[in-house]
């Protein structure tokens, strides 16, 4: 089952969102823009209590504005982003304007608080159509997200240099907290149409999400209610649903705004009986925007790490059967081979003959030639044979880290991507061959020092954990010092670990906790007990010609090591070096 969408922001979450954002950046002097991705745009403001960092996005999935964390500096160079660092450059932010409930957020900027306003932004928040568009003082278009042709929309089309104009208004009457209870509910039953559609046919601002959290709290009766036709609604249904209604236009008139996050239904709500004035709120609890940020981009790399998995997952997968048809072909080339003594005896027969003709002698050097043909073959097919298992070994490997990656719930998703990313780099140049991956690459990229996992022992010694392969070989052969112990799943594809006792004396907590950590970083970290092999690194040896990480020992202990254990362990945090 795939990872659900994220709740798409309404109209009720933008309205939150800029009554949070006005209070704490307004005014702000704007000091960078960059765009991490082409859908994306974020913008740093220095205001009195530091940094505060914006995030608009135009995804036709998941528009949004929202505060986040600041990020890692990515996509400066962008033509957006130089364009809106070039424009707004020196400017304070003064405005933030949204009317009505048009998803559309306007804001200004001037050059200090009370002067006219030099240059707008304006972020449109409505699905596929959204956009961002940067105008100068007299409405004109400067730069913008993504240009609109003539033959994309006759409506609206738009592109740099064009007069900006407004998204058309919205059809439907604008919700009235005024309303009586007769009227508000005639004219949700002029069609009769489920509950559904009736809300976003007759009101303003009504999302689908926004119509579930009016319909009820239980998620079975909401969906019985939405799909319910207007006409089959009975009064306490409907009086039920009004009170809500009401409640609901109180808080957008309040701007009682609380953000609930709801982790079964992967989903949020920014009013309700939880709901408190901006201004009420704890001085403890993180804005609303920032919370919003964090959701967003957890969903979204969430999303992310299961596109790329999925990806990786096929190619590993096409990978495995290219190199398993390659190994079957040599393994019949080397079957054949067999019949060189045959061909060794016929020839030998046809010249042992009394009186062989000239045909017989020319047929049995024919025999001979074909038999010494294949002798000479066999060294070649057997390193051919060794060549496709070693690479099949380097598979089998990334396909543990990858299922390693994909279980690792005590890591944050952004966390998971930059290893998923690795292994994805690392798989294309392993299983590429050198003269495809110079015509493909060209020049080398630099390689830099791996970054291991580091974990401490109950004695407060290292532990290194491998989760590629170049790390693999980096914590075993490279980086390892005489006096190290090396942990590894028995017979098993999965992580090297060291644990480094070269420093101090481990004691038996810290091999029973290495011990379990080689069993939950491998192929078997689905079983309860799990064999474990423990090798002093001198007697490690890489073997010639294979991948990285692929090594053999001398001797060894068994130890019967328990995954669960360390996972317990690295959720709870206790590891962390």
């Amino acid at each position: 089952m795939g990872t659900p969408s994220p709740q798409v922001m309404d109209v009720t979450t933008l309205l939150a969102v800029v009554n949070d954002l006005r209070g704490r950046v307004l005014p702000s002097r704007f000091e960078k823009a960059q765009q991490p991705d082409s859908q994306t745009l974020q913008l740093g403001f220095r205001t009195l209590q530091g940094m505060v960092w914006l995030e608009l996005s135009w995804r036709a999935d998941c528009p949004r504005l929202v505060q986040i964390p600041p990020p890692p500096r990515n996509g400066s160079g962008s033509t957006l982003a130089q364009q809106s660092q070039h424009s707004l450059r020196q400017l304070a932010l003064v405005e933030m304007e949204q009317e009505g409930f048009e998803r559309v957020v306007r804001f200004g900027f001037a050059s200090r608080p009370g002067n006219p306003v030099q240059r707008h932004l304006v972020l449109e928040l409505m699905g596929r159509h959204s956009n961002l568009l940067l105008l100068d003082e007299r409405n004109r278009v400067i730069a913008l997200g993504r240009q609109v042709r003539g033959h994309q929309s006759r409506v609206r089309p738009i592109g740099t240099g064009d007069d900006y104009v407004p998204p058309p208004p919205l059809q439907s009457s604008p919700p009235q907290k005024d309303e009586d209870f007769a009227r508000w509910r005639k004219r949700l039953t002029l069609l009769p149409v489920p509950l559904a559609k009736a809300l976003p046919q007759a009101y303003q601002g009504i999302s689908p999400a926004l119509a579930r959290q009016l319909a009820a709290d239980d998620p079975t009766a909401t969906h019985s209610l939405l799909n319910t036709p207007v006409q089959e609604i009975d009064q306490r249904q409907w009086e039920q649903l009004h009170g809500r209604w009401q409640q609901w236009l109180h808080c957008l008139d309040e701007a009682s705004f609380r953000l609930h996050i709801s982790t079964a239904t992967n989903s949020y709500r920014v009013w309700g009986a939880t709901a408190v004035p901006l201004a009420a709120s704890t001085q403890k609890e993180p804005p609303l925007s920032l919370t919003l940020g964090c959701y967003y981009s957890d969903q979204l790399q969430a999303r992310e790490l299961e596109r790329q998995s999925e990806e990786l997952r096929q190619q590993l997968l096409q990978a495995r059967r290219r190199e398993e048809e390659l190994l079957l072909d040599q393994i019949t080339k080397m079957q054949a081979t067999d019949s060189a003594a045959e061909l060794q005896q016929q020839a030998d027969g046809l010249l042992c003959l009394p009186a062989p003709s000239r045909d017989q002698i020319d047929q049995a050097q024919k025999l001979y030639r074909r038999a010494r043909k294949l002798r000479r073959a066999v060294p070649q097919l057997e390193e051919r044979q060794r060549h496709h298992r070693q690479r099949l070994a380097l598979i089998d490997g990334s396909e543990a880290f990858l299922e390693e990656v994909l279980s690792a719930g005590w890591d944050c998703p952004r966390q998971r991507l930059e290893r998923l990313n690795e292994l994805r780099l690392e798989a294309q140049e392993l299983l590429t061959s050198q003269r495809r991956r110079g015509r493909r690459q060209g020049a080398p990229r630099p390689a830099l020092q791996p970054q291991p996992l580091e974990l401490r022992s109950p004695a407060g010694l290292t532990i290194q954990v491998g989760r590629n392969h170049r790390q693999n070989d980096w914590i075993s052969l490279r980086h390892a010092k005489p006096g190290d112990l090396w942990f590894h799943a028995q017979e098993c594809p999965g992580s090297h670990v060291v644990l480094k006792a070269s420093t101090g004396l481990a004691d038996e907590a810290d091999l029973t906790l290495a011990a379990d950590l080689a069993a939950l970083f491998s192929r078997a970290r689905g079983n309860r007990r799990v064999a474990v092999v423990m090798v002093p690194v001198e007697q490690l040896q890489r073997i010639v010609g294979a991948g990285p990480g692929t090594v053999r020992h001398r001797g060894g202990a068994v130890r019967w090591a328990e995954p669960e254990r360390a996972e317990q362990q690295l959720q709870a945090g206790e590891l962390l070096a």
